[in-house]
């Protein structure tokens, strides 16, 4: 599969011109937290009756080597945690990381907690590149005062935050874009990703991207057949879009994906926005934003 899949994504990326693509939604942590998030989609196919079978579940060195394979020229560490006193031991773990994979964003996270801006900012001192918050999974309010001096210090050094935000693939008691259109009109100049194109409140989502401008949006799993199914994109909202164009990243959630990650690709390419736009969105806009060369 994995040949077949970096020959696909090959043709991809030759035929818009592009040297990689810029992933900005890829999942590496440690092993057993890892290994309960696996756990996790394992069990959602019984209880939902929508199988979530894991295409890329791989040790860490070979899920490395496949995104290298695919030709990912810049990918993530997405890592978050569930409860307090997590974050800093992630935050170790993925500076690790960042240090012995060269090609991985120095990805960290945050939990609103006793002591979180101060590990945030040394996260931020050891040269972390993006943040990760998960408000279904952290059950948090990210407008929660304990977290203003972090929002602020993230705004001020223009770091962007990838949060899972909209209500899917179940909704959390701060899921949807409520809180977080709160939190911008706190911090106008938040650079946020909203993860999954903020699926399925994707109209809202956009709206909020209208309105500030460092807000950005990431395509993970948006437009694939899996999602389409459960949280189809309103078509309506296509041309909007091709409008955002500078401001959505190519996200894929590998390697925790239920098909080849070739067909996240495949999904934008159907929308029909051109290939301009595919160039602007798997590779120049994240480029930009994170100041490859």
């Amino acid at each position: 599969m994995s040949a077949t899949t970096a020959e696909a994504v090959r043709a991809f990326r030759e035929r818009l011109g592009v040297p990689g693509l810029v992933d900005v939604h890829t999942h590496f942590m440690p092993e057993r937290v890892l290994d309960k998030v696996w756990d996790y989609f394992d069990a959602v196919g019984p209880l939902t009756g929508v199988e979530w079978p894991i295409t890329y579940r791989h040790e860490e060195e070979q899920r490395v080597a496949l995104l290298r394979e695919f030709g990912v020229r810049a990918f993530t560490a997405m890592l978050y945690p569930h409860k307090p006193a997590m974050a800093a031991w992630l935050n170790s773990w993925s500076a690790d990381f960042a240090a012995r994979t060269p090609d991985c964003l120095h990805t960290a996270t945050f939990f609103p907690e006793d002591g979180v801006a101060a590990y945030v900012g040394q996260a931020v001192e050891a040269g972390a590149r993006v943040f990760k918050a998960h408000l279904q999974v952290g059950g948090y309010d990210p407008a929660d005062v304990r977290l203003d001096p972090v929002w602020g210090l993230l705004a001020e050094a223009g770091i962007p935050t990838v949060v899972h935000c909209g209500s899917g693939p179940a909704p959390g008691k701060y899921t949807g874009p409520e809180p977080i259109a709160r939190l911008l009109a706190r911090h106008p100049r938040l650079p946020l990703i909203v993860a999954h194109m903020g699926m399925p409140e994707y109209a809202d989502f956009l709206d909020l991207a209208d309105r500030y401008t460092e807000v950005r949006l990431d395509t993970t799993m948006a437009f694939t057949d899996f999602s389409e199914r459960l949280s189809p994109f309103p078509p309506e909202d296509r041309g909007r879009l091709a409008d955002l164009g500078d401001r959505i990243l190519l996200g894929t959630d590998f390697p925790n994906i239920p098909y080849p990650y070739e067909h996240q690709l495949a999904a934008l390419e159907r929308l029909g926005l051109g290939d301009a736009w595919l160039r602007a969105v798997c590779h120049d806009n994240a480029a930009r934003l994170f100041h490859l060369a």
